[in-house]
C-alpha cells in the first residue's frame, strides 16, 4: 500500500520557502536600523564633543558637522540627505551645545517588505562647556 504523504515534503518547501525568505528580510531590515541608530548616536555625541571644545559659536558648528560626516562617512551607513544642527544658544562657559544629526536611509533593496523606501533617522546629543573655557 502507497501512503498518502509521498511527495509532500516538496509542497511544503514550496510554500514555506518565501516566508523564510520574508521573515530573513525582515531582519536585515531591523538589523540595518538598529545599526544605523547606533552610529548615528556615536556620531551626535563625537560632533557635541567637539562643539564644545571650540572656541567661538561658528567654530562649534564647524567642527561638529565636520566630525559628524567624518564619523558616518567611514561607517557602512550612507546617508542621503545628512544633516548636521547645531544649537550654540547657551555657547558659553558654564553653557552647553546642542547636535542633532538627521540621515535618510535607503532601504530600496528590501522592497519586498513593503516598506517605504527611505527611513528618515534623527539623534541628538548635548555636551557641557567646561566652565572655565575662558581660563585656557
Amino acid at each position: 500500500m502507497r501512503s498518502p504523504q509521498r511527495g509532500s515534503s516538496a509542497t511544503e518547501l514550496v510554500l514555506v520557502a518565501p516566508v523564510i525568505v520574508l521573515l530573513l528580510m525582515f531582519v536585515v531590515f531591523l538589523g540595518r536600523t538598529t545599526a544605523t541608530q547606533a552610529q548615528l548616536q556615536d556620531a551626535a555625541h563625537s560632533a557635541a564633543r567637539a562643539a564644545s571644545l571650540a572656541r567661538t559659536p561658528s567654530d562649534a558648528t564647524t567642527a561638529a558637522r565636520q566630525i559628524a560626516d567624518a564619523a558616518l562617512g567611514s561607517r557602512t551607513i550612507t546617508c542621503n540627505p545628512l544633516t548636521v544642527i547645531v544649537d550654540t544658544s547657551a555657547f558659553r562657559p558654564g553653557g552647553a551645545v546642542s547636535v542633532t544629526v538627521t540621515c535618510s536611509v535607503n532601504l530600496a533593496d528590501l522592497g519586498a517588505l513593503h516598506i517605504p523606501g527611505a527611513e528618515t533617522m534623527s539623534t541628538s546629543f548635548t555636551e557641557p562647556i567646561d566652565r572655565f573655557e575662558g581660563l585656557r
